[in-house]
């Protein structure tokens, strides 16, 4: 149920606590053409298109990760990526 409106902006609503705003800045034709050629792929092509995009968003919080603690060796940068994947908080000290 749409609730209050947003107190910084408002002519934007809130959703419980979610602001009611686009999760995409992809032009409706561009996400119509999208669909189109997803919707053509095999369920193998869009299995595989869905372990390409995991591994790129892996790869890309690996790098930042990398970029924060430059010092970190990898064993620690894969650490954090589990952390930041299932774990909300840092990792207890008797895993670290």
């Amino acid at each position: 149920m749409i609730t209050d409106r947003h107190p910084t902006c408002p002519r934007q609503r809130l959703r419980g606590n979610i602001l009611l705003a686009p999760l995409t800045d992809t032009l409706h034709s561009a996400r119509a053409v999208q669909f189109k050629i997803q919707r053509a792929m095999s369920g193998e092509q869009r299995l595989l298109l869905a372990f390409e995009m995991s591994g790129f968003a892996r790869d890309l919080a690996k790098a930042r990760i990398c970029a924060e603690h430059p010092d970190w060796n990898d064993n620690q940068v894969a650490l954090e990526l589990i952390r930041l994947a299932f774990l909300p908080a840092p990792l207890p000290a008797l895993l670290r």
